[in-house]
């Protein structure tokens, strides 16, 4: 059996009993920490919350040297474990695939992921969200400013008065990045307020599942220049807002009487 366990949102105690108690009965624990991470608890933190020893792969030893996790899959029960919900955004079908090619067994424990907590601290409801997108650095993709495609993805929503939710860029054991780095809302608000629209209404949402999870919604250009801690950092681009959802951002994000009116 291979099972897929969603970590949650913050530390080692965001996972759902059902994932903990997959772990617990696991043969070998493996994990990902480069599509996303849990800035609240280190592998040493989790490895010690559930008892085990955790096999931390990179990009690589996932996705062109999967065999020690099939090996182990195949021979007992092996766990794979990755930060938020380990099928959305951090997807890893192909693995999943692999595994029932070779007749293994595997299931999917769903845990509380960046893209439900959007929607659920920002007031802004679920199924008004379109297409989501990602909005690397500058440097990661090649060119200056930003990619046409986040742009496109973004108006294309705000035609359809829907929200657009922007993933903002990871990168561990880049060799170009000093350390691993989080692109930070401010930054990412920076980049669309030059290179976008300056006065578009724009919602942080900053440590989503964390005891100071923060929600800040103001225009672009005054998004960048605020500081809101340490990661991980959302951006939300809403389109038509309910009436509801216009109360939301005023008393839970501080949204300006004059965006929303707009």
């Amino acid at each position: 059996m291979l099972t897929f366990v969603g970590l949650g949102l913050y530390d080692e105690r965001s996972v759902t009993v059902e994932g903990a108690d997959a772990i617990a009965a696991t043969d070998r624990a493996f994990a990902e920490f480069y599509t996303s991470h849990l800035v609240g608890a280190d592998v040493a933190d989790l490895e010690d919350h559930h008892g085990i020893d955790i096999e931390v792969r990179d990009r690589a030893g996932v996705e062109q040297d999967p065999e020690p996790i099939l090996d182990a899959a195949e021979t007992g029960d092996a766990v794979f474990l990755t930060a938020g919900d380990t099928m959305i955004s951090t997807t890893h079908v192909d693995l999943r695939l692999r595994a029932e090619e070779r007749g293994i067994d595997t299931r999917v424990i769903h845990a509380p992921t960046a893209e439900s907590a959007a929607s659920s601290l920002t007031g802004l409801q679920n199924y008004r969200f379109g297409k989501a997108t990602t909005l690397p650095f500058e440097w990661a993709h090649g060119a200056d400013g930003v990619p046409g495609s986040v742009v496109e993805t973004i108006e294309d929503n705000r035609e359809r008065g829907l929200h657009t939710l922007c993933y903002l860029d990871i990168k561990v054991d880049h060799p170009r990045a000093d350390g691993d780095e989080y692109m930070t809302a401010s930054h990412a608000a920076g980049l669309l307020a030059e290179h976008w629209n300056p006065d578009a209404l724009g919602v942080v949402v900053a440590r989503a599942g964390a005891p100071d999870a923060t929600v800040r919604a103001d225009t672009l250009a005054a998004l960048a220049e605020e500081d809101f801690g340490d990661p991980l950092h959302l951006l939300v681009i809403p389109g038509d807002l309910h009436h509801v959802e216009q109360d939301a951002l005023a008393g839970l994000a501080d949204a300006p009487d004059e965006l929303l009116a707009e």
